[in-house]
């Protein structure tokens, strides 16, 4: 009788931990594949707790809007960004700004992905960065009250932003931080 019964409870407990990472599978967010000339990283977009800046960020993954961007703005032990010059520092045309989104739970933690914008929290429009070291004087409310949307994190390719990290920089038309040698994003792609 003991025997059946510990056959049973193993049964359930089988049952409910695959019917429990099935669900996981299932609420499993979109994945963008970024080649850069530094190598490759994934990012797991947070669907659920940004959904109108995952669709405002898969609109420009999309239409290849990142294809031969670079990353602008690197500073290690903070962050780097990219998502809105080209090479020679032209700045792309956007869509119209989204709302902030920063009040959704998610931290600024390292390898995070959150959108940039100017002082004006509604500001957001195809900016990016990747948080190279915890950042909570980034999170909600922050200092400005608003704090800054993170929508995912980089699930795969840790290394390469660590080396874009180090890249040395300068200062370009009037932009402090640049790197020297452009970090041009070859292609951003939705995996699944």
């Amino acid at each position: 009788m003991k025997t059946i019964l510990k056959s049973r409870l193993f049964i359930q407990l089988l049952l409910i931990l695959s019917l429990s990472l099935g669900a996981m599978n299932c609420f499993a967010g979109t994945q963008v594949l970024f080649k850069t000339t530094k190598g490759d990283f994934v990012v797991e977009l947070d669907d659920d707790k940004a959904p109108k800046t995952v669709e405002n960020f898969l609109g420009y993954v999309k239409s290849n809007f990142y294809s031969d961007t670079i990353f602008h703005r690197v500073i290690n032990g903070f962050m780097v960004q990219g998502g809105g010059f080209t090479k020679d520092m032209q700045q792309k045309t956007t869509r119209a700004p989204i709302d902030i989104e920063s009040q959704n739970g998610l931290k600024n933690y390292k390898y995070t992905i959150a959108m940039a914008r100017t002082s004006d929290p509604n500001s957001a429009t195809s900016q990016f960065f990747i948080n190279v070291k915890d950042n909570a004087m980034l999170d909600y409310p922050s200092r400005d009250g608003f704090g800054y949307t993170v929508f995912g994190k980089v699930i795969s390719g840790t290394a390469t932003i660590d080396e874009i990290k180090f890249a040395p920089t300068t200062v370009r038309n009037r932009m402090s931080d640049v790197p020297t040698e452009p970090i041009t994003i070859i292609s951003a792609t939705v995996q699944k």
